[in-house]
């Protein structure tokens, strides 16, 4: 049960991490440069990945 919890939390707290890094990445001028821009999209969307995947399976039986 501890574990269950333990991945809906990690996973939840990757997906809010991504998606602000997404988010800073994104449309803002926030200053950085494109190629900076890029890598933080593309860890972000590992990051949503892993985020998603560590919730869809943290419950028994079939992951979503």
């Amino acid at each position: 049960m501890a574990t269950d919890k333990r991945k809906v939390y990690a996973g939840a707290a990757l997906l809010v991490v991504s998606s602000v890094l997404i988010l800073a990445s994104g449309p803002f001028d926030i200053g950085i440069s494109t190629t900076i821009a890029g890598v933080m999209g593309a860890v972000a969307a590992l990051g949503l990945a892993a985020g998603a995947l560590l919730v869809g399976t943290s419950e028994d039986g079939r992951a979503v």
